[in-house]
C-alpha cells in the first residue's frame, strides 16, 4: 500500500513539474523582443544581437509574414551572431517570429 503511494505521490510530483515548466516555457512578444535584443542569443560568439544590424526592428517590418521566417532568422544566428541554430518548434523561436510578426504592426 505504501508503495503504491509512494508511486502515486512521485507520478503526481512529475506532472506538476512539467506543467508548471511548460507554463515557463510560453512563447511571447515579450520574450521574443529580449531575444532580439540579447548578445548571447543561441550561444552567440561576439557581442552582436538582432538589434545590431535591425535596430528597434528596423527594416524587418514586412518579415513578419514570410513564409520561411524561421529559417531567415537562423541565417542570422548561425552567420553574424555566430551563434547556433535554433530550432523551429522552441519557445525562442516561437517568440523571435511573434516579435518579429508584431513589427508590423508599429
Amino acid at each position: 500500500m505504501k508503495k503504491t503511494q509512494c508511486i502515486m505521490g512521485i507520478c503526481l510530483a512529475i506532472i506538476l513539474t512539467t506543467g508548471v515548466t511548460m507554463a515557463k516555457e510560453k512563447s511571447t512578444v515579450e520574450t521574443g523582443q529580449k531575444l532580439f535584443n540579447d548578445s548571447k542569443l543561441s550561444g552567440s560568439t561576439n557581442d552582436k544581437s538582432c538589434n545590431s544590424c535591425h535596430n528597434g526592428g528596423s527594416g524587418l517590418e514586412k518579415a513578419g509574414g514570410k513564409e520561411k521566417l524561421s529559417k531567415i532568422i537562423n541565417k542570422c544566428v548561425t552567420g553574424p551572431l555566430g551563434g547556433e541554430k535554433i530550432d523551429g518548434r522552441s519557445v525562442e523561436m516561437r517568440s523571435l517570429k511573434m516579435y518579429i510578426e508584431s513589427l508590423a504592426a508599429k
